[in-house]
């Protein structure tokens, strides 16, 4: 077998169609976009536009609220993250551990409006949290292990708890 005898198996390699080259080829004039109108043009099609019927987008129910414009966009870190930077030794279990903390040590790319811890992973060391919000789980094993944990978020205020 010779280099210039390799091939691919039958129907591997399709060859390229050239469109618009005369009404003989069969792809010419129209080039295979049908007559003219919108469908004929470049870039521009209604997506979703069902003839003049009502689209399946509007005809369905909306439902839900997304609070995007005080929303709050948080770091969310697990306890075993928090354990493996100990472990390596690029967080200091002695000090406190906020949200600068965890970016200097490599487990957050960047400090967002705030961090959220999870219980996910476990927790072997004593130490001292300080974040936005925490789940119970992570509460309990981190005061387990036997550190505490500081929540930054603001207390809801005694009139809107009791309404929702």
């Amino acid at each position: 077998m010779k280099l210039h005898e390799l091939a691919g198996p039958p129907g591997a390699r399709k060859a390229r169609k050239r469109i618009g080259r005369g009404i003989g080829s069969g792809t010419g004039k129209t080039g295979g976009r049908g007559g003219k109108g919108q469908t004929a043009r470049s870039g521009v099609r209604i997506k979703g536009f069902e003839g003049g019927q009502m689209p399946l987008h509007r005809r369905l129910p909306k439902r839900g609220f997304k609070n995007a414009m005080f929303a709050r966009k948080l770091n969310e870190v697990n306890l075993g993250r928090i354990q493996a930077a100990i472990d390596a030794g690029k967080l200091d279990a002695a000090t406190r551990i906020d949200a600068a903390a965890l970016v200097n040590a490599g487990v957050l790319r960047r400090a967002k409006d705030g961090v959220r811890l999870l219980g996910g992973g476990e927790i072997k060391a004593k130490i001292a949290l300080s974040v936005f919000g925490a789940s119970k789980s992570a509460m309990e094993a981190v005061e387990k292990a036997g550190g505490s944990v500081e929540i930054l978020a603001p207390r809801p205020e005694a009139g809107v708890e009791a309404a929702s």
